[in-house]
Formats: structure tokens, sequence, C-alpha cells
């Protein structure tokens, strides 16, 4: 006998079992983002609970990115997309990166994997017009040369590539991580000539994508991550020592 069927049952509080009953009107009824879910008052009446269940459990949709709250007004029901879904997380990833510094090194570890083999698959798919906006990205990196715009246009020209390969889960995976790090980015690309090795290695991974080389674009995003990781750690640990002192 397992142990699922041996475990006790756990009581379930009031607010759990209206989440799942509300669940199942939303898809029993097809609602579609903007429509409004009944009354507080009505969902008492149905559902036989008092005010506290229903506002808890409107609480936790609304934690899910499924309904949207406003003063004064019903529940409307949300649009439900991959970067609405991913971006739910945001708050938790920041804590988790100002909890521990090694859990940088663990994003930065899980954004090269990641991205090597993003960027494989827009190898295959990489078009004229795909080259031409990353290489005007890349342009606008050259023109700017001023941190902040310069990691924007870092960013967008990663984004861009994520975009690329015609997947939206790792289009907003790919944005989420670079959202996370953007507050440790700039400490990457903030030495000096550090931007001039940036801009060739982006030259160079579009040079590989305008090939429609897998291969080659992977070992370009790989030899452009590791080395800006390497030099955020150097930075780190030379920051370190000068506090030291």
């Amino acid at each position: 006998m397992n142990d699922t069927a041996t475990a006790p049952i756990r009581r379930r509080k009031l607010s759990e079992e209206v989440l799942e009953r509300l669940l199942t009107l939303i898809q029993s009824q097809k609602l579609q983002p903007g429509d409004q879910l009944p009354p507080e008052r009505e969902l008492m009446g149905l559902y036989g609970v008092g005010r506290p269940a229903i506002r808890e459990a409107m609480q936790q949709l609304a934690s899910m990115g499924r309904i949207t709250i406003h003063h004064g007004e019903r529940a409307r029901i949300s649009e439900v997309t991959v970067h609405s879904m991913i971006s739910q997380f945001d708050t938790t990833a920041r804590f988790l990166l100002d909890d521990d510094a090694e859990n940088i090194d663990h994003l930065k570890q899980a954004r090269v994997f990641f991205e090597a083999g993003m960027v494989r698959m827009a190898a295959t798919r990489a078009t004229a017009d795909d080259i031409d906006k990353l290489r005007q990205l890349i342009d606008e990196m050259q023109q700017s040369r001023h941190g902040d715009v310069f990691i924007e246009c870092d960013m967008a020209f990663h984004s861009a590539i994520a975009d690329m390969t015609g997947n939206p889960i790792f289009s907003a995976t790919a944005r989420a991580m670079l959202h996370w790090l953007k507050d440790y980015h700039l400490g990457i690309v903030s030495f000096r000539g550090a931007e001039d090795v940036s801009l060739r290695e982006h030259h160079q991974i579009v040079d590989c994508l305008a090939d429609n080389d897998p291969d080659a674009a992977e070992q370009a995003m790989r030899d452009h991550l590791t080395r800006a990781s390497e030099l955020y750690r150097q930075r780190a640990a030379s920051r370190e020592d000068t506090a030291d002192r």
C-alpha cells in the first residue's frame, strides 16, 4: 500500500475550497480577460461561506495572476500569458539574489546554459531582418557608451535573440533572467575598455547567426557570457580587497 493511501486526510481551509470552486467557475463558464466574477455577496450565498473565505480566495487568485482586483469594483479576469506568469516570480527572485551572493552565481550559470542552447535555435531560424535588427542594436550600443543606456541595448540584444526562437517561454524566461541580473550587470560593463570587448563579442555572435552556424553561435555566446561573469567576479574580489584595507 502506498504512502498516499495511508496518509491522514488533511482538513482544507474554506478559502482553499472556494479557490478551487472559483477556478472551476472560470473554466466552466469560459470567462475571458476583462470579464467580471460574480459579486462577493453572490459568491457567499452560492458557496455558503463568509466574506473572509471569499476574499482570501480572491487574493490567492490575484497572486496567481488570474484576476485583477480594484477597490470598489468586481474582480475581473486577467489575461494569462507566459510573461505574466513568469513575472510573478520577480519579487521572490530578488529576495533570493539579495539574500545569498551564491544565488547570483547560480543564476549566471543557468543563463549561460539557457542562452547557449537558445542561440543554437536562433541560428537555424535567423532571417535577414533579424540580423539587421541585431546589428542596429549593436550600433546603438556603440553610440551610447554610457552604463544604463548601454545595458538597456545589451538586454534588448539578448531578448531579440530569444524572440528569434519563436518560443514565447524562451522569450519570457530570457527577459526575466536579464531583469533579475540587471542590478549586477552594470558592474560587468563599467570597466574601462569592457564596452569595446563586449561590442566585439556581440558582432561575433551576429556573424555566426548570419552564417546560420549553430555550433559557432553557441561557442561565441558561451565565450561572451563566461568572460562577462569572470569580469564581474574579478571586480567583486577587487572591491572586497579594497574594503579590507
